[in-house]
């Protein structure tokens, strides 16, 4: 599917770039960790068959210019509330995966009257959620890791969507920075309003154990939902099969997981 064009927007004195994609409700999607839209591979377009999608490239990613400032989850929030201001929306449903479900998951914590409903994929609650051979490489990250990366299709993606290609190391420098912080959001997703759906591959970077910890935070799984289902909550937990955390992204069983909760009224 053809985007309607790229967009840049100004938001918090940076830019972000955008496409979108389809019509109807407003579904905002975001990419993980050095990535773009173009990250979802063939769920942008199932998506979009039903919903209009607004797949933003986040702080210095893809399409953004580097902004030089800080990149956090709370910030980056923030320029998903005044993005979705910008384009005149009230609110909107968002979708974020890894790095943007953070993004996402911080949205709806910061500025739940704008956020319909959230669709968090391969997203922990607090930084220990993640395996401890994933917080390792995390923490490994550094000034040579931009050189290296060049050598994977995550420098390529990048190399056909960015304004400037060299601020490609300003981009790996703020993103490695940002997955060292440490984080534990678990009393501020018990306060969400909104219905949430968690999706994790069954090889995931987190266990499946977390994500039904933060499922269960949700005050989802905790009993019996009874014949009438008068003890369902307006949750979801999807544990994708054979996906990983390096293609559940780009699985069409993400989109088919998704694609019936986002249609929920």
């Amino acid at each position: 599917m053809q985007p309607s064009s790229d967009k840049l927007a100004q938001v918090n004195g940076i830019q972000l770039g955008y496409e979108e994609f389809g019509q109807g409700d407003p579904l905002i999607l975001l990419h993980g960790g050095f990535g773009s839209i173009e990250m979802f591979g063939p769920n942008v377009g199932a998506l979009a068959a039903h919903r209009r999608v607004i797949g933003v490239d986040l702080q210095s990613h893809g399409r953004s210019p580097a902004a030089e400032r800080p990149m956090r989850s709370q910030t980056m929030a923030d320029d998903i509330a005044e993005l979705i201001t910008t384009l005149g929306l009230e609110r909107a449903a968002i979708m974020g995966f890894s790095l943007g479900g953070g993004v996402a998951l911080r949205t709806g914590i910061q500025h739940p009257d704008m956020v319909e409903r959230l669709v968090l994929v391969s997203t922990p609650f607090r930084r220990t959620g993640w395996y401890p051979e994933m917080l390792a490489g995390m923490d490994a990250m550094g000034p040579g890791t931009a050189e290296m990366l060049m050598q994977t299709p995550l420098y390529e993606a990048y190399r056909q969507v960015a304004p400037l290609v060299e601020d490609w190391p300003i981009l790996v420098e703020q993103v490695s920075d940002v997955l060292k912080v440490g984080y534990d959001w678990s009393e501020d997703v018990r306060a969400l309003s909104m219905p949430v759906m968690l999706v994790i591959g069954d090889a995931d970077g987190v266990p499946p154990s977390h994500a039904v910890e933060f499922f269960e935070l949700l005050g989802g799984g905790l009993r019996d939902a009874g014949w009438d289902r008068s003890g369902m909550t307006p949750h979801r937990l999807a544990i994708l099969p054979d996906a990983t955390h390096y293609d559940i992204n780009i699985s069409p069983a993400l989109a088919a997981a998704a694609k019936p909760f986002l249609a929920t009224a």
